[in-house]
């Protein structure tokens, strides 16, 4: 018998909850393997019942039930199986399993996504191996996914995911500090610095496959940039002093506050440049101008803040023409000695074009036409074709949009790359 599909709003909501239940599983059971299968046999669960039962008083609840009941089952067929069962039974509190009454909500279960995300970016695992496999556990993205938003083939980052995963089954502390890694004080703070350098960059990562889906047929991943967004806000709450998270929430606020505007009515993409400027979220620039402001005058200065004071002068400007290009170039000139990653050259070349002409940024990007990361990559193809058409070479634009629009697996973005070529065409 055929079940009924689930809602988009039961969708939406498992999408959401995924990464909480599998913090609250984590973080009293362990077994990072056992409990991710877990949780996926109780989302296939859901999306069977709910259809037919109903959607329960308490979702996340029931999910967590569910999928420690799968994980029990797991774990009692191995040796150790009494052992692990009573463990188990000792650390899952009833309270977890059923809703709560009237009027007693419980605060906790909204940081168990925020726990998952400390406790994945630990710090005896190699850096890429924390940040991919803190993506698919709290972005709830795809290897496929992952791969591209950090600009590395699909392989390498499957081969990531599995070593961190068989570190951590092998780690004699699984989700706390790592025993004998921090001997003093200062080594204990070095620890807490890089694991919220990768929390951040998470974060980072999470909100830009939701504001652009690296494939598919929308534009914009909306739950995703939202989740981020919501993540960053408890992490500023945590640390309300950092600059670096204030920058990161103030960037992800000034970007997303231009979403309405960046589709059409049949959700095409809109540039930058020719975006309805009215149907921009006044109150999200605002904050984000705020935040931005606040930071850059008591903090010191890092690449998060930066790109946010890039977004603010983007945000603030009235139109296209008002947008001061020289502000945004000065800006990516220290950008890009803190941080002189592709992406960022990338964005440095299209500045150095508004304010020193096209030929001179072309030259910028004949330097990363041997970079590993950009090789074969539609962004640099994009921005080639768009320099190439300031400059009024015609027939090297449209080759290059073409070849653009033949490298991505966005749908709105490779119509968008097809209609340029065809507009140069005409």
């Amino acid at each position: 018998m055929a079940h009924p599909a689930p809602e988009p709003a039961d969708e939406d909501l498992l999408r959401r909850l995924a990464p909480q239940v599998l913090g609250a599983l984590l973080r009293r059971y362990g077994h990072f393997d056992a409990a991710e299968d877990a949780v996926q046999e109780a989302l296939l669960a859901a999306a069977r019942q709910w259809p037919e039962e109903g959607r329960p008083r308490n979702p996340r609840g029931w999910l967590i039930r569910v999928a420690s009941r799968r994980l029990t089952d797991q774990l009692r067929s191995e040796d150790a199986r009494r052992r692990r069962e009573e463990t188990a039974a000792a650390l899952t509190p009833r309270d977890e399993f059923v809703a709560p009454p009237p009027g007693e909500g419980r605060a906790p279960a909204e940081d168990d996504t925020l726990t998952l995300l400390f406790l994945c970016c630990r710090a005896d695992l190699p850096a890429a191996g924390r940040i991919a496999l803190t993506l698919r556990a709290v972005g709830g993205l795809t290897t496929a996914e992952i791969a591209r938003a950090l600009l590395v083939p699909e392989a390498t980052m499957a081969q990531r995911i599995s070593r961190a995963k068989r570190r951590i089954k092998t780690s004699p502390s699984p989700f706390g500090t790592p025993a004998g890694t921090a001997h003093d004080e200062h080594e204990r703070e070095q620890e807490r610095a890089a694991r919220l350098a990768d929390v951040l960059h998470v974060l980072y990562l999470v909100f830009n496959e939701g504001y652009t889906a690296t494939s598919g047929r929308e534009l914009q991943r909306a739950d995703l940039a939202a989740e981020a967004i919501r993540l960053a806000r408890a992490v500023h709450l945590l640390l309300p002093d950092d600059g670096e998270v204030a920058g990161l929430l103030a960037l992800m606020l000034l970007t997303d506050a231009r979403r309405a505007a960046r589709t059409g009515p049949d959700g095409s993409l809109v540039p930058l440049a020719e975006q309805d400027r009215t149907r921009w979220d006044r109150d999200a620039i605002a904050e984000g101008v705020a935040l931005v402001s606040d930071a850059l005058t008591r903090t010191p200065l890092g690449p998060y803040q930066l790109r946010a004071a890039i977004a603010a002068v983007h945000d603030e400007a009235a139109s296209e023409k008002d947008t001061d290009w020289a502000e945004i170039l000065a800006l990516y000139e220290v950008l890009v000695r803190l941080v002189p990653g592709p992406v960022e050259r990338l964005g440095h070349a299209v500045a150095v074009a508004m304010v020193h002409g096209p030929r001179r940024a072309l030259d910028l990007l004949n330097a990363l036409d041997d970079d590993d990361h950009l090789a074969g990559h539609h962004r640099l193809e994009a921005v080639r074709a768009h320099l190439l058409e300031m400059a009024g070479d015609r027939a090297a634009a449209r080759a290059a949009y073409a070849k653009a629009a033949g490298l991505t697996l966005s749908t709105p973005e490779r119509r968008y790359l097809r209609s340029r070529a065809a507009r140069i065409a005409e």
